[in-house]
């Protein structure tokens, strides 16, 4: 048996062992659904703000379902878990929720009937949250229309099913408290930490997890995970982007949604980016900031318009889009959106291929979903929608295609294995 097999037996022995004896929570007694009017407008506003960093209707929402009435299913390698109803319904949702059960809950991933709750709920970055901003999130989420609407049973095998050995699991991975700032930083860099490591749980999607399902710290911090079959992007050093990020390129996507040097957000991402865009602009600066000390510095003279402009002069500037399978697929399907020149645009942005971050990157998985499924809901409207290309191009379309986008735009070799990646993908 491998090491880690062995590794991942022993940590469910421990977490099991150690759930057995630290399992047990006190419930918190019921209240009366509090009255919406109790709570003041300027606090519900604030409220609304921070459930769009905190992304609470992306994943407490299903297709098609009530916002925050939960029943969205999270698949897991460990299972498929539902998210809840966050909305004041007294039976099935967090109506007759205290406010000291829902800091609990946020702080310490306990529920108000005393139960464990898994960290696909971010407790584990939800606990850096100061109590005033967890107060107007209460009064947001208490103020929204009540839905009755029952959560799914979740559909985990033995011994995920066991809420109390996530007490184990606690103990191990899970480092409890408010934000801590660090003096020798200034106030914009600790309120970007502040935001990214507590509401924003940025480290949630883009950071790697063990084999118990926690995620890895140290050089792996920030190093790229895979959501839901998208390839989240690094947010350091391990970067395969054509044009480096840096402050004012994390700026200018957190604000739009969109970089002129690295792309548009897609998949998960897009209803994110769109919670961001609602954010104040101090606090967006903030984050950037902070993101930004997990990158390389640049040199003085760097510049992403000008490796922008010279990487679209060897691209677009010597394309012949006419030649070979791919080079007519590209013509037919994509050149009236991804064109170069001062044309008018069709259909929004004009997202440059020659610095496509998706182009660049270890794997062809956001490439293949993005022409696969389109985007039809982006992070703002004015950025255009992109059509799905899944009922109009076969394989082989596709195959040829992003071969072509591929050694043409980013320069590289073609990626391996796509015949595999596209029947997987469709």
């Amino acid at each position: 048996m491998k090491n880690s097999a062995w590794a991942v037996i022993g940590g469910l022995a421990a977490i099991t062992t150690m759930g057995l004896f630290l399992s047990w929570q006190p419930s918190i007694a019921p209240i009366d659904p509090p009255d919406p009017a109790s709570f003041g407008a300027e606090a519900i506003a604030r409220g609304r703000q921070l459930a769009a960093l905190g992304d609470c209707a992306v994943c407490h929402t299903r297709d098609g379902g009530a916002p925050l009435a939960g029943g969205r299913a999270m698949v897991t390698p460990f299972g498929t878990l539902y998210t809840t109803n966050l909305t004041p319904d007294r039976d099935t949702g967090i109506g007759v929720w205290s406010f000291a059960a829902f800091k609990r809950a946020m702080r310490e991933g306990i529920s108000r009937e005393g139960d464990y709750l898994y960290p696909a709920f971010p407790y584990t970055a939800f606990t850096r949250v100061g109590d005033d901003d967890l107060r107007d999130l209460y009064a947001y989420l208490m103020s929204r229309p009540a839905v009755e609407a029952a959560t799914p049973d979740n559909r985990l095998p033995f011994p995920y099913d066991q809420r109390r050995i996530m007490a184990g699991w606690n103990f191990l991975n899970f480092e409890k408290g408010p934000f801590r700032p660090q003096p020798q930083r200034d106030a914009a860099w600790n309120r970007g930490a502040y935001l990214v490591e507590g509401l924003g749980h940025c480290s949630a999607c883009h950071s790697p997890r063990n084999a118990l399902g926690a995620e890895r710290d140290g050089k792996e911090r920030f190093a790229g995970a895979m959501v839901d079959g998208w390839q989240v992007p690094p947010l350091n050093g391990s970067n395969t982007a054509a044009i480096p990020w840096n402050q004012a390129t994390l700026l200018d996507y957190l604000r739009n949604g969109f970089s002129r040097y690295h792309g548009a957000a897609a998949g998960p991402m897009a209803p994110v980016a769109a919670g961001l865009t609602q954010q104040p602009d101090a606090d967006l600066q903030a984050m950037a900031r902070y993101l930004a000390t997990f990158l390389p510095e640049q040199s003085g003279d760097f510049s992403p318009e000008k490796q922008a402009v010279e990487l679209e002069r060897r691209t677009y500037g010597t394309l012949q889009p006419v030649s070979g399978g791919g080079g007519r697929m590209f013509n037919g399907a994509c050149m009236a959106c991804h064109h170069a020149g001062d044309s008018p645009n069709l259909n929004g942005v004009r997202p440059s291929l020659a610095v496509s971050s998706n182009l660049n990157a270890a794997t062809p998985d956001n490439l293949l979903k993005v022409i696969l499924d389109g985007i039809g809901d982006p992070a703002r409207p004015e950025l255009g929608y992109m059509p799905a290309f899944r009922q109009s191009l076969d394989n082989e379309q596709i195959i040829a295609l992003v071969r072509y986008l591929r050694e043409d735009f980013a320069g590289l070799p073609a990626w391996p294995d796509l015949e595999f990646k596209v029947a997987k993908l469709r």
